[in-house]
């Protein structure tokens, strides 16, 4: 195989920061690319060449830019922990997440801080490495795609009965997010 078709293929693959923008389409379906961009902090092109990563993973409808949830419950529940693997390390300042952020504190039965380590973080934890590296700034702009990413991460680093209420809560707000745009 020639160095540039194996290139191809492995740009084709889904990027870390490629589930940020999946959960902002959750939110906000068939969100024009500029608006989906500046939702998850990227550049334009970056959500645009997201977006086709997603489809071509059949997470996302083409031409639509409407999400296949259940699809992508099934990834982000067997396949994030083991392609995206997070281990909390040494203790930091950051931006709570996981079962720390405030949309999970005190619903599951961890109480050591986890966090995205961030000088403008508010509390001292164990540093986990965010799914990308605009996580933390995206937590402040942001806080529903901040509570789906939180939500992830306790799928990234939990136990069995955390990644079942983490699995719980995904369902939830996802019922929820296509509640309010068929409403909306």
């Amino acid at each position: 195989m020639n160095h540039e078709l194996l290139a191809g293929k492995l740009m084709d693959r889904l990027r870390p920061h490629d589930i940020a923008v999946v959960l902002q389409l959750v939110l906000t379906p068939r969100a024009p690319y500029q608006a989906l961009a500046e939702a998850v902090g990227l550049s334009q092109g970056e959500a645009h060449n997201a977006v086709k990563r997603l489809t071509a993973a059949r997470l996302v409808r083409s031409g639509e830019r409407d999400v296949n949830t259940a699809a992508l419950l099934e990834l982000l529940v067997g396949g994030v922990p083991y392609v995206f693997p997070a281990e909390p390390g040494s203790e930091t300042r950051g931006v709570p997440t996981a079962h720390s952020a405030p949309a999970l504190a005190g619903n599951i039965g961890e109480s050591a801080n986890v966090v995205w380590p961030s000088a403008d973080g508010h509390v001292r934890g164990a540093a986990l490495e965010p799914l990308y590296a605009g996580a933390p700034t995206t937590a402040r702009r942001n806080p529903r795609l901040y509570e789906l990413l939180a939500i992830v991460d306790t799928l990234r680093i939990g136990r069995a009965r955390e990644r079942q209420h983490a699995r719980a809560l995904l369902q939830e707000r996802f019922l929820e997010a296509h509640r309010a745009s068929v409403i909306g």
